[in-house]
């Protein structure tokens, strides 16, 4: 498994791999476009031979992409619901161009719709997402902190989605450590974690982990990552997640500030055994 953190695309998507390997990280993960809005810059045939001779050049094989920030598949708002989809699926196409394993995105945010009506409405708009979509990358789902109504905070919700689609593209899940403490899943407590989101939604489906440790409580439902080891999830917790990781052959990528990211991904490669 790799070790890897969030790196710019500024200057161009073909300076990811170099950003990344000058951290020390070993994949890498990038939105393609800007995360609050505006049109994607154009995957030209150069760009794309660019950023593969800089992914032999750094010798990086993994990374993934992430969708932008305001994806929200079951707003009231057509537009914005459906912008989502176009989006997603644009990002999915420009993944499997660029050879990503991942493409990630949030659901979202209810609303006024209940829980219910939330999941549905999520599951319809990811099936139009993936409707004729033949290409190599994976879409995975990425867990909430659920503060006010986001949707995707439990594992048992996702599951629910993943089923209703239904379709050999989506299959997955990126856990993010953070989000699921505050979301009530206490890795302090390792072995009866692991045991809950195995029943909630099977450990098989876990395809990539975002590794942030959390300023704030479990169960806090607040979105506050924090350096590994100076959060309240600590180093014990995630020796055992970086097991289990090295165990199933998971990446991991962090998503903390770049001021102390280096010291992050030399930590989270010490817990890993030869």
């Amino acid at each position: 498994m790799n070790i890897g953190c969030h790196v710019s695309i500024a200057g161009g998507i073909f300076n990811a791999p170099q950003r990344a390997a000058d951290l020390g990280a070993e994949c890498f993960q990038i939105f393609t476009r800007s995360p609050q809005g505006g049109k994607a810059p154009e995957l030209t045939r150069e760009l794309l031979e660019n950023f593969s001779a800089e992914m032999q050049k750094n010798k990086i094989t993994n990374f993934v992409i992430h969708t932008p920030y305001y994806i929200n598949f079951a707003s009231a708002n057509n537009r914005i619901r459906y912008g989502s989809i176009s989006v997603a699926r644009d990002e999915l196409e420009r993944a499997s161009l660029l050879g990503a394993q991942f493409v990630m995105t949030h659901l979202g945010s209810a609303g006024e719709l209940s829980e219910e009506d939330a999941t549905k409405k999520t599951s319809e708009m990811l099936t139009k997402v993936l409707d004729g979509y033949t290409g190599s990358a994976e879409l995975l789902i990425e867990n909430s902190a659920g503060s006010g109504k986001i949707i995707g905070s439990t594992f048992s919700q996702i599951a629910e989605i993943i089923k209703n689609v239904n379709h050999p593209k989506l299959n997955g899940i990126c856990i993010d450590t953070q989000h699921s403490f505050a979301s009530g899943y206490d890795w302090r407590d390792f072995e009866k974690t692991l045991q809950q989101i195995d029943s909630e939604i099977g450990l098989s489906k876990i395809k990539l982990i975002h590794a942030n440790d959390s300023l704030t409580e479990c169960a806090s439902h607040k979105d506050r990552h924090a350096h590994i080891g100076q959060g309240l999830i600590g180093t014990e917790a995630f020796k055992k997640i970086v097991a289990l990781a090295q165990e199933k052959n998971i990446d991991m990528i962090l998503e903390t500030e770049h001021d102390e990211v280096v010291i992050d991904i030399k930590l989270l490669k010490s817990f890993r055994t030869k």
